[in-house]
């Protein structure tokens, strides 16, 4: 390891100040409830969003556009000025106990299983395994799926989508929609579904599916998994150090050096503040409407 390498120069920094580091991306995206569950939550529309409005309801922006304008292939015919975007960070720090989340009622009835399934399977976690495939009751449109991916992600300001050359989003309706958090170009590829779900797809990749007949939406790598540290796993680490810090102080009740140590109630679990995807979005602004 060395300094002149930036992702390792934030390792040994944190070693130096005596920080721990555990990172368990490929568990959490695997899990039951993990980051695969929680995108299927977000594409079913099963997801409690921040706002409190029916998940599968019609955006103001949504429902006020035309058919040009959800398009995203309409040539724009003024010279545009440009403003950079970038998706924030949730600045969010935990001290005690959350409030149970709210259960939202089923907004689209489907059938979900993992991509890859774990093998062998274990009891302890049914359904884990790398991805997801959703497949849908009946059939979803398009821009409803936007619409809660959208608020899903609490708005951001885009995120690149691509559709078949002879389609416009409103003619498309989804069926089935294979998930993959962070780069899903591996799992995804041969995957016989409408939709392709992803952090990021390589360009060929994207080709490939389109000329098929799929379209690919994908959020930006960090983007597809950012959101679950806040909304979900947060609270999971909260529950969990409590749960271990009773049963070590249980174990350790007798234990005289121990004692101030065991007497320390307080903790904190945080998210980063300035944390976000090296991506941001280009916003087009025409001429008149920054006048």
């Amino acid at each position: 390891m060395t300094l002149a390498d930036t992702q390792q120069q934030s390792l040994l920094r944190l070693a130096s100040h005596g920080i721990s580091v555990y990172s368990p991306h490929t568990a959490l995206d695997s899990a039951p409830g993990g980051l695969g569950d929680w995108l299927a939550d977000i594409v079913t529309g099963t997801k409690t969003v921040r706002d409190g409005s029916d998940a599968d309801g019609q955006s103001e922006a949504t429902s006020n556009t035309n058919a040009d304008d959800d398009d995203p292939f309409v040539e724009k015919k003024k010279r545009p000025t440009f403003t950079l975007q970038h998706h924030p960070s949730q600045p969010m720090l935990s001290f005690g106990k959350l409030p149970a989340p709210t259960t939202v009622p089923l907004t689209a009835p489907h059938k979900r299983e993992a991509i890859k399934p774990q093998s062998p399977a274990l009891a302890s976690h049914p359904g884990a395994g790398m991805g997801r495939v959703v497949r849908f009751d009946h059939p979803q449109p398009l821009p409803t799926l936007l619409d809660r991916i959208g608020k899903g992600l609490n708005n951001p300001k885009g995120f690149p989508i691509a559709i078949p050359q002879d389609k416009t989003i409103s003619d498309i309706e989804i069926r089935s929609v294979g998930i993959c958090a962070g780069s899903g170009s591996g799992l995804l590829n041969g995957l016989d579904v409408d939709l392709l779900f992803t952090g990021e797809m390589d360009h060929h990749s994207a080709l490939a599916a389109i000329e098929k007949g799929r379209v690919v939406i994908s959020l930006f790598h960090s983007n597809s998994e950012r959101g679950f540290l806040a909304e979900v796993l947060m609270e999971q680490l909260e529950e969990a150090v409590q749960e271990e810090w009773t049963k070590v102080r249980e174990e350790e009740k007798d234990n005289e050096e121990l004692q101030e140590a065991l007497a320390d109630d307080d903790f904190e679990i945080g998210v980063s503040e300035v944390d976000r995807d090296p991506y941001g979005i280009v916003v087009l602004k025409n001429d008149a409407e920054e006048a």
